[in-house]
């Protein structure tokens, strides 16, 4: 998570967290997050690097309890793919099976692409100067939204799994075959 969130240009970074964080304000963002509270779900490609990342937020008010907070980034060479609103829908699914009725999205007004899969979800947005608000009202959870989650769920695992092999195997044969490479290309020992 950390390197995703390192790789995010300064005006990425602007638009993800409402203002341009350093290298150590993204650290401290990535010591903070409770795994025990909220959940963080991903995109790899398949080199195993996380290309989207998102981060729902439990509301910590006990009157709020109800309530969660969405964020997003997508690393600049995967974008126009549909990730931040396959992440999207992968948090609202997963919210609502945990008893949430209300998601938020704070965004900057500029950030248009996150406004939009907000407001194509059917959230309200509301303007104030340079930032905007977004509220989802969420269905509550049937049978449905439990089984279409645990099959996404599965399916997503079984899709890293995929690529950690493919990457292991890629690696297995890739290196010694470089290594041979650089082996070739050493001049002789004068030692011979």
């Amino acid at each position: 998570m950390v390197l995703h969130l390192l790789a995010l240009d300064r005006q990425d970074r602007y638009l993800r967290f409402g203002y341009a964080a350093s290298d150590e304000q993204i650290r401290r963002y990535i010591t903070g997050l409770d795994f025990e509270r909220d959940d963080i779900f991903g995109i790899y490609n398949r080199k195993l690097e996380l290309i989207a990342m998102a981060h729902l937020a439990y509301s910590v008010d006990p009157q709020r309890a109800f309530c969660a907070e969405f964020g997003v980034s997508v690393l600049p060479h995967a974008r126009g793919r549909g990730y931040g609103a396959r992440l999207f829908d992968r948090a609202v699914m997963h919210a609502r099976n945990q008893g949430v009725t209300a998601l938020f999205i704070h965004a900057l007004t500029e950030n248009t692409t996150m406004l939009g899969i907000a407001r194509k979800a059917g959230a309200t947005v509301m303007r104030d100067g340079v930032e905007s608000e977004a509220h989802l009202s969420l269905p509550p959870a049937n049978l449905d939204t439990h089984v279409t989650e645990l099959v996404e769920h599965n399916l997503a695992e079984a899709d890293y799994l995929v690529k950690a092999q493919s990457k292991r195997l890629h690696d297995f044969i890739v290196r010694p075959a470089r290594a041979g490479e650089v082996l070739r290309e050493s001049p002789p020992s004068q030692a011979e």
